[in-house]
């Protein structure tokens, strides 16, 4: 037998390779040094610092998973996931910055682009020179993409566009917009282009007024006759398997990034608990104070096994869309539980 050890209760940092640890460790000193600074007046002023995509870029932490001819790192899913942990540990906008360039942007322009496209973008977006976004939602196709109203019409030199899209994160400081329509040329099938800042017909107007992920900037994408070359085109993938390739890869990374945010908010309930003092004991001496505490500590405990788990099998190639469900549901599930029931603490 050992002593337990609270903060890590499965041994997991024993389950880690040298290299996801060392991912690990510069993703949460970067957390903790250059994000945690920021956070308050982020979110008390809806204000987002573009300069943190490259402070990211500088560090590996974007892309991690593309191999490094085309500006990452070759980390493992593994490692995305602690990534993703670390920085939601501070902040779900964050989070959502670091995974949309990562998985929603990188991701489908490595596994569906060109080779053009792959060395035009990757290195750029890898190294936080170019930001990045992912049009998929319409004002009337939420959780149906299949309804989607936005047109790709072939002309003699490529397409043309039209549509919209919102609650588009990274969208009106984006230098590189994903964008999935329905192409005529295609049958009707979704196709994604990939189009750039400054494109005439291209706008991103920004949502204001968020009650929540407010460090990070949300707006829509308005294609008004949006003319791009048969090069914009992302030629390996149609259908709902292209956009849903690059969703399965960012639920995955949200089901770790939950886990951080709520042991933050353990971490915090706990401290508040010994530091607080009522009818001469602290209030964490109380055995229902106990009780939700070991009611998180199981909860994150179990959740982040599951998605170690989830994150080996992604990297064996042995995962399915459903595992990735189960753990996001989950993991997403109970630390939105643990962060209320803190806060009432």
């Amino acid at each position: 037998m050992q002593q337990f050890d609270w903060a890590d209760p499965f041994l997991l940092d024993e389950q880690l390779s040298e290299d996801e640890r060392m991912v690990r460790d510069t993703a949460r000193a970067y957390a903790q040094e250059k994000l945690a600074p920021r956070i308050i007046d982020a979110f008390a002023n809806e204000v987002t610092d573009p300069a943190i995509f490259r402070e990211m870029g500088e560090l590996g932490l974007l892309g991690p998973t593309i191999p490094e001819e085309y500006g990452g790192v070759g980390a493992s899913y593994v490692a995305y996931g602690l990534v993703a942990r670390e920085v939601e540990r501070i902040d779900s906008g964050y989070r959502s910055m670091m995974s949309v360039q990562s998985s929603l942007v990188m991701y489908p322009i490595h596994a569906y682009g060109s080779e053009e496209q792959k060395r035009k973008y990757l290195p750029r977006l890898a190294s936080g020179e170019w930001i990045g976004c992912f049009g998929l939602t319409e004002p009337d196709a939420g959780s149906d993409p299949g309804g989607m109203k936005t047109r790709a019409v072939k002309t003699d030199g490529g397409y043309v566009l039209n549509g919209a899209k919102t609650w588009i994160s990274n969208s009106p400081i984006a230098d590189v917009f994903v964008v999935w329509a329905k192409s005529d040329a295609h049958g009707g099938g979704i196709r994604g282009f990939v189009l750039e800042k400054g494109t005439k017909g291209l706008s991103a107007p920004k949502i204001e007024g968020k009650l929540s992920l407010r460090a990070s900037i949300t707006g829509m994408i308005v294609l008004e006759d949006v003319e791009v070359g048969e090069e914009a085109l992302l030629p390996e993938v149609q259908g709902l398997k292209g956009p849903f390739g690059c969703l399965n890869r960012a639920r995955y990374g949200i089901s770790w990034g939950s886990m951080g945010a709520a042991e933050f908010c353990m971490h915090a309930a706990r401290q508040y608990g010994l530091d607080r003092q009522q009818f001469g004991r602290p209030l964490a001496a109380t055995q229902l104070y106990q009780k939700k505490l070991a009611d998180m500590e199981t909860e994150i405990a179990l959740g982040l096994q599951a998605s170690l788990r989830v994150g080996r099998l992604m990297d064996e190639g042995r995962f399915a869309p459903e595992m990735v469900s189960i753990v996001k549901r989950n993991n997403v599930g109970k630390a939105l539980d643990i962060a209320r029931v803190a806060r009432d603490m």
